[in-house]
């Protein structure tokens, strides 16, 4: 699970590569649970705030730019 400080402290483009890597864990995820392999259901949802809070801060990030 990513801080939302740690998150802050991060390049634009380091944050990008997290949030390729975490959307390609989400996506792996599903298909887990869909087939019944998930084992650990917690992990779904850790994934998916951290995918937002990246994308909180690239959002942020952009603003202050504009």
């Amino acid at each position: 699970m990513m801080k939302a400080k740690d998150v802050a402290l991060k390049t634009e483009d380091q944050l990008k590569a997290d949030l390729v890597n975490l959307k390609k864990e989400a996506f792996n995820l599903r298909f887990q649970r869909a087939s019944g392999q998930l084992e650990n259901t917690a992990r779904v949802r850790v994934v998916r705030r951290d995918i937002a809070r990246i994308e909180t801060s690239l959002r942020q990030k952009a603003l202050v730019k504009a």
